[in-house]
C-alpha cells in the first residue's frame, strides 16, 4: 500500500464538495481552521459553492473538482467537504494516473467511503475521518484531533476501547477496509468493491432501520464476504429506527453479532468511530492488528 507523505505547515490542499451541497458559510470555521491553525494553502473547490438538486453542483461539476486535485502534483491533501450523497455517482469516472503518481491524502466518511474504497483498490491509503464542515463544532475537537495527528506524521500507535457484552475475544492483522455499511452494500459488484479475505472490516452507518441493517449483513454473509474476514470492527450506528409495526426485536450490535455468530475471528464493538462527535480517524487500506480480551479491544498501527 502506498501511504501518502505526512503534512508540513506551508503545504497546499484542496476542499471540495463531491456529494451533497450546502450554505457556504457553514465550512468558515473549517476553512480558517486549516489555514490559521494547520498553515495550509487552501484550494476551494468550485463545488463548495455549486448547487443541483442536491448535489454540490452535477455530476462533471464535482468529478472535474476532484480530478483537478487529484491530477495537481502540488496538492497534497484533498478534503471532502460533507458527506450526504453524490460521490456514488462520480467515482467511476475519476482518472487516478496522477494521484498515484504523486500519492496524496483523501479524507472524508460516510458517503466518502466510496472514493476510500476506489483508493484503496489502487493500493493507497487514505483516511476515514472528521470533515472540514465538521471542524468548527467543539465536541468533536478530539476528532478532529486525531484526523491532525495522522495527517501531520503524529499519528497514535493504538485505539483502546472499553470491553462490550458482545466482544468476541482474539487477534488477528490484515488490511483496514471499509467505512459506511451502506456505502459497502452498494458497491457489492462494481469497480469499487473490495476484497474482504484476510482484512479487518469496520462498518458504521445511520438513519437505516433495523430491518435494513439486518438485511445488508445477511447480504454480505450470503455473498460470502463475511466468512474470510480475519476481523470485524463496528462502529456507531446513529439514529437507527425501527418499525413500529413490527418490532425486530434486537437491537443493531445483537444483530451483527448474529451475522458473525458462526465465524471465529476476533470482534469488536461500539468503536468510536462513525455519525457520532467522537470520531476517530481510521487509516483506510492501512495495515492494522486487532486484539480483543474480556478487558477491551485495541486496533494497533504497528509501522505508526
Amino acid at each position: 500500500m502506498l501511504i501518502p507523505p505526512f503534512l508540513r505547515p506551508g503545504d497546499t490542499v484542496g476542499v471540495v464538495s463531491p456529494a451533497s451541497w450546502f450554505p457556504y458559510d457553514e465550512i468558515s470555521e473549517g476553512l480558517r481552521i486549516l489555514r490559521e491553525d494547520w498553515q495550509l494553502n487552501v484550494i476551494e473547490g468550485r463545488s463548495l459553492q455549486a448547487v443541483d438538486g442536491p448535489f454540490a453542483g452535477n455530476d462533471e461539476l464535482r468529478r472535474q473538482d476532484i480530478q483537478q486535485l487529484f491530477d495537481d502534483p502540488s496538492v497534497r491533501a484533498v478534503f471532502a467537504s460533507r458527506g450526504g450523497y453524490g460521490s456514488y455517482r462520480i467515482a467511476d469516472g475519476l482518472d487516478l494516473t496522477g494521484l498515484l503518481a504523486h500519492p496524496k491524502w483523501l479524507v472524508g466518511f460516510s458517503d466518502i467511503t466510496v472514493l476510500l474504497s476506489l483508493l484503496q483498490r489502487h493500493d493507497l491509503v487514505s483516511l476515514h475521518g472528521i470533515m472540514p464542515r465538521q471542524f468548527g463544532v467543539p465536541e468533536r475537537a478530539d476528532s478532529l484531533e486525531s484526523l491532525r495527528q495522522w495527517l501531520f506524521g503524529a499519528p497514535p500507535t493504538q485505539y483502546m476501547t472499553p470491553p462490550h457484552p458482545l466482544d468476541r475475544p482474539g487477534e488477528s492483522q490484515g488490511p483496514l477496509i471499509g467505512g459506511n455499511l451502506t456505502l459497502l452494500i452498494n458497491s457489492l459488484g462494481t469497480p469499487t468493491d473490495l476484497d474482504y479475505t484476510g482484512a479487518i472490516l469496520f462498518i458504521e452507518d445511520i438513519d437505516e432501520t433495523l430491518f435494513s441493517l439486518d438485511r445488508m449483513m445477511t447480504q454480505l454473509r450470503r455473498s460470502g464476504r463475511l466468512a474470510g474476514l480475519a476481523g470485524l470492527v463496528v462502529g456507531q450506528f446513529t439514529d437507527m429506527r425501527p418499525n413500529l409495526s413490527l418490532p425486530f426485536g434486537k437491537d443493531a450490535n445483537q444483530i451483527i453479532a448474529e451475522a458473525v455468530a458462526d465465524y471465529t475471528y476476533p470482534v469488536l464493538f461500539d468503536f468510536p468511530a462513525g455519525h457520532v462527535d467522537y470520531n476517530l480517524t481510521l487509516p483506510i487500506g492501512y495495515d492494522v492488528s486487532l486484539s480483543v480480551t474480556s478487558t477491551g479491544g485495541s486496533l494497533n498501527f504497528p509501522n505508526s
